[in-house]
């Protein structure tokens, strides 16, 4: 397993993601992943499956202190005393008495990043939150943030269709992680012909390859998701090998602009 050591905080970079899982489904996910060796976790309050994903934690078995677990608070909740709830709620949901890393989850620009960070930093003297981090922030505004508080990484969407270097750049200059959501491109990496072809190289398969070439890449980790065991279990075969510099050169080439998910309320992005 690929640990990035960053303002402290010690993120597994493969992590495994729970958006759009809901109950008993989203609780054996969790399971199943703790089987198989993640340690990371990743949900949010918009998800609404925090309940589920603390099910899941509890079953597993696996001790708090060798679990990382992320969430993160919506955008509407960013006055001092809806934050405060909303980690409430997170922490009765999950079954957890602290959160590794609480997100940011969409920039609102009716709040400033320094007024919520400023907030949310109580909650990290007063022991309920490790870390803090963003997430769908532009470079000028993970600036903003990264001179407010110490940024643990700003999670955005990246997949072979889509650079990030200027998000990379940023995160890199402040000792920040980089984390993929979307990082298969929502199930178009699977099909893909050069990922495919590569992946014969090496005995492995589109997604693996996929996987892989985030985690060669400096501060930079992903969180798939996966529904079944084999699935899971595929997703986290991936440090058994190494890409070439060819071949994470070939990956780098399939970027074409493609962003896949943009809903109104997002920012302005910087590609």
């Amino acid at each position: 397993m690929k640990i990035e050591t960053v303002q402290g905080a010690k993120v597994p970079a493969l992590g495994f993601g729970t958006f759009r899982m809901k109950g008993a489904e989203c609780t054996q996910a969790v399971v199943n992943a703790l089987k198989v060796g993640y340690r990371h976790l990743d949900t949010a309050e918009i998800y609404e499956n925090e309940k589920a994903v603390g099910d899941g934690i509890q079953a597993g078995g696996i001790a708090r202190t060798d679990l990382f677990i992320t969430t993160k608070a919506w955008m509407d909740d960013m006055s001092p005393d809806r934050l405060r709830k909303s980690l409430d709620q997170s922490l009765r949901d999950l079954g957890i008495d602290y959160v590794d890393l609480w997100l940011i989850h969409w920039p609102n620009p009716k709040f400033a990043v320094e007024e919520t960070l400023a907030e949310m930093m109580k909650e990290v003297k007063q022991g309920r939150v490790r870390h803090l981090g963003v997430s769908n922030f532009p470079v000028a505004l993970f600036e903003r943030a990264a001179k407010a508080a110490p940024i643990v990484c700003n999670q955005v969407e990246y997949h072979p269709y889509l650079s990030q270097s200027k998000i990379i750049d940023a995160a890199l200059k402040h000792n920040a992680l980089v984390t993929a959501y979307a990082p298969l491109g929502i199930g178009k990496c699977h099909s893909d012909e050069t990922l495919a072809k590569i992946g014969a190289k090496y005995g492995k398969t589109a997604a693996q390859v996929t996987l892989r070439w985030f985690m060669q890449q400096p501060h930079v980790g992903a969180i798939p998701k996966a529904s079944g065991f084999d699935h899971a279990k595929e997703n986290f075969e991936i440090f058994d090998f190494e890409l070439s510099g060819a071949d994470m050169a070939s990956i780098h080439a399939l970027a074409r602009g493609e962003r896949l998910i943009q809903p109104d309320f997002g920012p302005q992005w910087d590609n």
